[in-house]
């Protein structure tokens, strides 16, 4: 069975080095994730760029960093308040067509800015969404 965090990562078109994830991202912070093999909870550095989300055992980052996985937004579904479903709080998810990854964030207040700049990632980089429809979505989010 393929992996998750292989689905999500295997169709990236740019290679991690030509996106300057340590150079002001749309989002980043700690964020707990599980593992993909042993699935404890671990703490680990997000980055939002580009459509890719980096995590990393590190907050400091440079060029040098090796990210320790990407999530490719564009294959994304959806992203929404999860604490039902793992009975945690602060927990949000996100889903393909056929996989879910969840994670949990230090507060309310950082679920709901993640979940939005993922949302907004999702319809910027979706591959249904055109132009167009991007720029009106983000004029009536304005507004």
């Amino acid at each position: 069975m393929e992996s998750i965090t292989s689905y999500f990562t295997g169709k990236a078109k740019e290679p991690e080095g030509k996106i300057e994830f340590w150079n002001n991202p749309e989002r980043s912070g700690w964020l707990m994730k599980q593992g993909e093999f042993i699935k404890t909870w671990r703490r680990r550095w997000f980055v939002l760029k580009q459509g890719r989300i980096f995590w990393f055992k590190e907050q400091q980052l440079t060029p040098h960093s090796k990210s320790r996985g990407v999530i490719l937004v564009g294959s994304c579904l959806t992203v929404k308040g999860a604490e039902d479903v793992l009975n945690k709080q602060f927990a949000f998810e996100l889903s393909t067509n056929r996989d879910t990854m969840y994670f949990i964030a230090d507060t309310d207040k950082e679920k709901e800015d993640w979940i939005n700049a993922i949302g907004r990632s999702i319809v910027r980089h979706s591959r249904s969404v055109t132009d167009d429809e991007i720029l009106d979505y983000d004029s009536k989010g304005a507004s």
